[in-house]
């Protein structure tokens, strides 16, 4: 702790997170988009249940953490700082619709980077440049006035946990362990394979706490200032990107490390099952598409502060109010998203996607 500074210890946690994710999602195939895809068109839940395994461990660890005091929900920015809920349910109905027609989100694109798609490092290059563009650049005063609308914002710094917690009067920390545990058992008892959906689940979630316990120590006792956080992969991407171009005036940061970590645990991952190569896209028409999406993943990931993993899984873990809505809008996105691309816009006419 003396010898190494606070953002480079962060961003040591988000590597090892990082190598966790990149590796499910090569080996275990964890993949939101795949997930949804597999239940509506494929008839399996496995990998559905493999997220929601993730969740409920998550949303364990995280209520165990809240309750011993390591971490304070309420000094969390997705907390702290209230929401907009037109910009969440905007923001995660773009985002859904792009990751279908990108075929992939932000950690899925850095996953498949990972095996040597240059598609996927094209995909990725352009969700950071139009996640930071709503950030900081030219769309981010539209950012701003969705996100202060007065009849579409909660500036409550409060968890469902908390609500419910009050409600009952019980700790809320044990509310969501409850949650959390219910959610595990329910995934576990209905799973088919429940040794792989489990395993590649709890690695998932893993990684998921080891964000927020690991950055809510180092704000606690680093000197530097450490923002409490887990993964996510919209806004990280500019970062990165921005680190990569900036490193001797831009900090290293927990973002950065969760990036590189999960191409570093996908190339793990595709060298142990003999399946890196390079490639490249072939199609234009299937590139244009692909680069539509990604546009819309970085700017609605943004208005829903959040992507799949950044909303449905690190700020769920927490049960913060934004979370439900943004998981379920990015969820009908890339429901409607695939219908076009296998249905077709009009009803019972069908195109390969």
């Amino acid at each position: 702790m003396d010898a190494v500074s606070g953002a480079v210890l962060a961003s040591l946690i988000g590597l090892l997170g990082g190598l966790a994710l990149g590796y499910a999602a090569r080996v275990g195939r964890f993949c939101t988009l795949g997930a949804i895809e597999d239940a509506l068109y494929g008839g399996s839940y496995e990998r559905l249940r493999m997220w929601g395994i993730a969740l409920g461990l998550s949303v364990l660890g995280c209520s165990v953490l809240s309750g011993t005091g390591l971490l304070i929900p309420s000094e969390v920015f997705l907390v702290r700082d209230g929401f907009s809920p037109f910009a969440i349910i905007l923001g995660g109905g773009l985002f859904g619709y792009g990751m279908a027609l990108a075929g992939n989100c932000g950690y899925g694109a850095l996953a498949r980077l990972g095996t040597g798609d240059l598609r996927a490092l094209l995909l990725v290059v352009v969700m950071g440049i139009t996640a930071y563009a709503t950030l900081f650049g030219p769309l981010a005063p539209l950012r701003l006035w969705l996100f202060e609308l007065p009849m579409w914002r909660v500036n409550e710094a409060v968890t469902l946990d908390q609500i419910l917690g009050a409600a009952l009067s019980i700790p809320a920390w044990s509310v969501g362990a409850l949650i959390g545990l219910g959610l595990l058992v329910f995934c576990l008892r209905s799973s088919v394979r429940v040794r792989r959906t489990g395993f590649w689940g709890a690695l998932v979630g893993a990684a998921i706490i080891s964000g927020w316990a690991g950055t809510a120590y180092l704000a606690a006792t680093s000197f530097d200032v450490v923002g409490v956080r887990s993964h996510n992969f919209s806004a990280p991407l500019g970062e990165t990107l921005a680190f990569a171009m900036m490193s001797s005036v831009r900090p290293i940061s927990f973002a950065v490390g969760s990036v590189c970590g999960v191409v570093l645990g996908s190339v793990l991952g595709s060298l142990r099952l003999k399946q890196f190569r390079w490639e490249a896209c072939e199609d234009p028409r299937e590139l244009k598409r692909q680069l539509l999406g990604a546009v819309l993943m970085g700017s609605g990931a943004t208005l829903a502060l959040g992507c799949s993993v950044g909303q449905g899984l690190s700020a769920f873990a927490l049960l913060t109010l934004s979370a439900p809505l943004a998981t379920i809008s990015i969820a009908a996105g890339a429901a409607l998203g695939l219908r076009v691309l296998i249905m077709g816009w009009r009803p019972g006419h069908s195109q390969n996607p």
